[in-house]
């Protein structure tokens, strides 16, 4: 069997510029990823405290042997933001992804990435992307079985990948919830989405886990785990598992989910060995299995040849 590319995912959340060299860092030397995202996909206001580190993170992934990927906002608003993606689309000899559909527009013809974002949710749309030069294509993460593996039957070039581990986000929009959960303004945020290094709990008014909030981002509170279908999902085509980074140790992460992709380690001692580092995090994979998100069905999948 083919190995499996194993993706680590952009970082999200809004985390100081220590904490994320670390992260970048331990990933490139402790870990047997194959794909790093880099690149800022929620609030182009956390763009400058990173930006400047870029350039050094991106060549320590490559000399461990990681492609690097610089994925790009989610929603593009603005003049300054699309011209910062102009900028982006011409740097040379690096992967991007595109997470808006205007970018895709300036990627046409080069090889680039669509990320998961998009709505690619049939065979027209990701034959289209295809030939426009996308080489891989995220899917979007409220997909059943039945469509990730129509799409993975579809006759392109591209590779297909899904995440398997992570919060889901939902929605994005151009309010920032986190500023106006605090009462503030947008434009004077004080960048309290970094207070919460997962993003901000939300509960119902029965203290019931419901949402998480990222700055302008919605994600479950749930965190998908799709262990149990992995090999299900190899079978079907799907060559790229993507890693959502959260505050927990991501190279213990990244490691148990290696294991899991060369039939080394039972989909069930992974989400023991999760739970075992005693962070708080629900599972769910319900829109794989056509039901509630925030479901999670566990199955005996059958292994893949």
């Amino acid at each position: 069997m083919k190995r499996s590319r194993l993706v680590m995912g952009p970082v999200l959340f809004h985390w100081d510029e220590d904490r994320k060299k670390d992260f970048y860092s331990r990933i490139a030397d402790e870990t047997d990823v194959d794909t790093v995202h880099v690149g800022e996909v929620v609030c182009a206001k956390r763009m400058p405290f990173f930006d400047k580190h870029l350039p050094s993170v991106i060549e320590r992934l490559q000399r461990s042997g990681k492609e690097v990927v610089l994925s790009t906002l989610a929603l593009v608003m603005n003049e300054r933001e699309v011209n910062q993606i102009r900028d982006i689309a011409q740097m040379p000899d690096i992967m991007i992804e595109a997470n808006d559909i205007s970018v895709v527009r300036l990627l046409a013809g080069q090889p680039h990435m669509i990320g998961p974002y998009i709505n690619t949710y049939n065979e027209g749309t990701l034959s289209y992307f295809a030939e426009k030069g996308a080489k891989r294509i995220a899917l979007p993460w409220e997909l059943p079985m039945s469509s990730i593996a129509a799409l993975c039957g579809a006759q392109t070039a591209a590779e297909i990948e899904v995440q398997v581990f992570g919060r889901m986000p939902l929605a994005i929009s151009a309010r920032c919830y986190s500023a106006r959960a605090q009462g503030l303004h947008k434009d004077g945020c004080r960048y309290v989405c970094g207070d919460h290094l997962d993003g901000m709990d939300v509960e119902t008014l029965d203290d019931t886990p419901f949402l998480a909030v990222n700055g302008l981002q919605t994600l479950s509170s749930h965190y998908v785990e799709m262990a149990d279908n992995i090999a299900q999902m190899q079978t079907a085509g799907v060559t790229a598992f993507r890693l959502s980074p959260h505050s927990l140790d991501m190279t213990r992460v990244s490691g148990l989910y290696r294991q899991v992709l060369a039939r080394k380690t039972d989909p069930e001692e992974l989400r023991h060995r999760l739970k075992e580092m005693r962070f708080p995090m629900n599972f769910a994979n319900g829109f794989l299995h056509e039901a509630p998100g925030a479901e999670f069905r566990q199955t005996r999948a059958r292994q893949a040849e």
